[in-house]
């Protein structure tokens, strides 16, 4: 073990921890550790209103009490969880001009950083077309005014975590090279702070708004936008989803796109959706014997059940180490706040919060965990070892408890396990590292601050 630890740090987390010095990344992890009471708050209260849908037992006392307020209490959820992006971008745009301000010593305003960029990313939000010559709304059942909604705007989820992400550097970097050029209007030192500050950012908001109506226009010109044209790549996953190496591409991009912001279950789930119900209607009437042939393998929810233990990542194993064995106080305390959502396969928590994704200490297994796990689930059911699946369960139902109702089998529970134990020792390695990195720095804070 040792040895493996060597050479991590010698060939993995010496070039990963320089990585994380940059200002981008350092900017996309105080964003999203900033974003952690909106994760943590969003998903109790999704837990609170999904428990039937993993608990079956639980319908008729929800339908007489907390179904009442539904829509009430979940508006808690839309706007922490459901518009995480509008958050990430905001927090992105701050982070970013307060570093560049330092260490260019530049007169940049944090504040003005934020507001360009949450103006920069919202001007995406609308999907248009050109048609006949005229730029119009793109209509559809569930769109008002080109925006897509589904709970509230879609955009505004983790789907446009990448976008706003984006939109945060693109109105940053502008702003600084306009302030570097000297390209700002200038208020005598007499004029209060809120309006000087207001006239220098006139001429950085002109310019950045107008980018992104070019950089929208062109795109749209083309039939795409900057959301609908992150998906173009994958199409093909759907021609090998059912196929171990297709189950394992899936996952590289699932866990690869999330790794930088973009929901990668959204894009890809696109794509072998179809093949996966189709799949899990055959295992179904084989088992009832209105059919005959062999049954398949990628079916029904195999992700949630055999693969993402936990949430994206496969994150189960990691977050109950972080509950109970974490030396540093980030990661124990965060540990004991995400296990909740944890177990219902809801880790926006840990994503965000660790935060894994942009962090070089940790998108290896992140990556790496899940795409084994997938690769064992497949073999293990496709050899016949373990059962099919025959039966739809719900995406929050416990890792281990969805494995046995997804199959009718106590195996299935079983082959679950055993790839939240893979899983967790892929991180295991990764994880102690980055703790004790933790524990260093919360000792030379608390060494300065005394």
């Amino acid at each position: 073990m040792q040895k493996v630890f060597d050479f991590m740090e010698k060939y993995l987390m010496g070039p990963m921890g320089k990585l994380s010095q940059k200002q981008f990344v350092r900017a996309i992890m105080a964003a999203g550790m900033a974003t952690i009471p909106f994760t943590i708050v969003g998903s109790a209260l999704l837990i609170l209103n999904i428990l039937p849908q993993a608990f079956p037992f639980l319908e008729g006392i929800w339908a007489a009490t907390f179904d009442r307020f539904t829509n009430l209490y979940m508006l808690g959820n839309t706007f922490t969880m459901s518009s995480l992006a509008l958050y990430f971008n905001i927090v992105m745009g701050y982070e970013l001009t307060d570093i560049k301000a330092k260490e260019y010593d530049l007169n940049l305003n944090p504040m003005n950083g934020a507001l360009l960029s949450m103006m920069a990313f919202l001007m995406t939000l609308v999907q248009l077309s050109f048609t006949e010559g005229v730029f119009v709304y793109q209509e559809g059942e569930n769109m008002i005014n080109g925006i897509a909604y589904g709970g509230f705007a879609n955009r505004l989820g983790s789907s446009g975590i990448f976008t706003g992400i984006l939109m945060a550097t693109l109105a940053v970097v502008i702003y600084k090279w306009l302030v570097q050029k000297n390209i700002v209007i200038k208020l005598p030192d007499v004029v209060p702070a809120g309006v000087s500050r207001s006239f220098t950012a006139l001429v950085p908001c002109f310019v950045i708004c107008f980018a992104v109506i070019v950089l929208n226009g062109l795109l749209i010109l083309t039939g795409y936008d900057l959301f609908s044209i992150i998906s173009v790549p994958f199409g093909f996953i759907a021609n090998i989803a059912d196929t171990w190496y297709g189950v394992l591409l899936i996952n590289l991009f699932i866990h690869a796109l999330w790794s930088v912001g973009i929901h990668g279950a959204n894009i890809m789930s696109a794509f072998y959706q179809t093949f996966t119900l189709a799949n899990l209607e055959t295992n179904m009437n084989i088992m009832q014997g209105n059919a005959t042939g062999s049954y398949a393998t990628f079916a029904g929810e195999f992700q949630n059940m055999y693969v993402v233990m936990g949430g994206s990542g496969a994150t189960l194993g990691m977050c109950i180490w972080m509950c109970f064995a974490a030396k540093s106080e980030q990661l124990s305390v965060l540990g004991k706040a995400a296990i909740g959502p944890a177990l219902f396969n809801i880790n926006e928590p840990l994503v965000f919060g660790v935060p894994i994704i942009y962090n070089p200490n940790l998108i290896i297994p992140f990556i790496l965990a899940p795409s084994i796990c997938s690769v064992i689930a497949y073999f293990a059911i496709h050899s016949g070892m373990f059962p099919p699946i025959v039966a739809n369960v719900p995406w929050p139902t416990p890792a281990l408890l969805g494995g046995f109702l997804g199959t009718a089998n106590i195996m299935g529970a079983v082959l679950a396990a055993i790839n939240v134990v893979v899983a967790f020792l892929i991180y295991l390695p990764f994880l102690t590292n980055y703790d004790k990195t933790l524990v260093k720095q919360e000792k030379e804070m608390a060494e300065a601050g005394a």
